[in-house]
């Protein structure tokens, strides 16, 4: 069997003198470098710190017959505007305006949450599936990440840097995937689309910046013997979708029901690891990102214009054709 396992085996120690045969390599995926054509790991004084790229993070989880010792997913999350707050642009660079509105977890990445951590109870818990949540964004984003880890993830990821300040969703996934290639995840999961600029392509292009199969708009997720395999969600009802690992899949939030953190894990979630990353830890040059860096930018905005008042329409034994008529003025008959 190839891809996910199905009896845990840990690996004990250090991985010395681990052989993994250049197929199994070439099946796990690419580095930096593109694809793996001669790499190897079977030299016994071989160590963790003269490697790099994530086929070779990955090759690290394989036991022999090219099962691994603990799948990986990682979810990405965002933190927006609460959608119940009026939001507003900073008119000095006429990006968002973080202070003006009440910070929240990004909705659909709750969904996108919450189907990692039911795949890891199907797959046997935290010892056999490990769930890391993963965000791009200032200091106080990392509340985001501290909701994950309270509903049950394990560990997670902050990517925060002065530089990321007005990335675009080209910027943004430059800078994912830098760090998904970082983390070697044999799945990562997403929400559809964020509540703030509701445009649903970052999962696209982070998939294709790490080269993996994109499976988008899941209903259901299930993932067996080193395949994903999606329900798309469409206007007629679904197509099944399955690709091998390691993939890219974005949910809707129809997938299922995000549960509520308890007590415990909410304690829990004080003592788990958060590691701190920044543009120059995953190798992203500032150039390429922040409001200097991207593709798309805000040139103007104005404030919309109040509410007029509405028309008052005296029914003097006329009323319905005065209604008529108004109607059609506003050409909505």
């Amino acid at each position: 069997m190839r891809g996910l396992r199905r009896d845990r085996c840990p690996l004990p120690g250090p991985v010395t003198g681990l052989t993994v045969p250049l197929s199994d390599l070439e099946m796990i995926g690419s580095n930096r470098s593109g694809r793996l054509t001669g790499e190897s790991v079977t030299d016994p004084s071989w160590d963790q710190q003269n490697t790099d790229g994530p086929a070779i993070a990955r090759a690290l989880r394989l036991v022999p017959g090219g099962a691994f010792a603990v799948v990986r997913i990682v979810v990405c999350v965002k933190q927006v505007p609460d959608s119940w707050a009026e939001k507003k642009l900073n008119p000095a660079d006429n990006t968002l305006d973080r202070d003006a509105a009440d910070a929240v977890v990004n909705e659909l990445d709750e969904f996108a949450v919450e189907e990692a951590l039911q795949i890891q109870e199907r797959l046997g818990g935290p010892d056999d599936c490990q769930v890391t949540v993963l965000t791009v964004g200032p200091e106080k984003a990392i509340e985001s990440v501290r909701k994950g880890l309270q509903m049950g993830a394990g560990d997670g990821v902050h990517v925060v840097d002065d530089a990321i300040h007005g990335s675009d969703a080209l910027a943004t996934s430059a800078i994912l995937a830098a760090a998904i290639e970082r983390l070697a995840p044999d799945l990562v999961l997403m929400g559809s689309e964020s509540t703030d600029a509701r445009m649903s392509v970052v999962p696209a292009m982070v998939a294709e910046r790490t080269g993996r199969p994109q499976l988008t708009f899941a209903g259901k997720v299930d993932i067996a013997d080193g395949t994903v395999t999606v329900q798309r969600v469409t206007d007629y009802g679904y197509d099944v979708v399955e690709a091998p690992l390691p993939a890219l899949v974005s949910v809707v939030e129809k997938i299922n029901e995000p549960r509520y953190p308890s007590f415990k894990g909410i304690m829990a979630a004080k003592k788990k690891p958060v590691e701190t990353l920044t543009l120059a830890d995953l190798g992203v040059e500032p150039a390429v990102v922040g409001l200097s860096g991207s593709w798309s930018a805000v040139q103007e905005f104005a404030a919309r214009p109040p509410r007029a008042a509405g028309t008052v329409v005296t029914d003097e034994g006329d009323g319905g054709t005065k209604a008529a008529d108004f109607l059609s003025a506003q050409k909505f008959i």
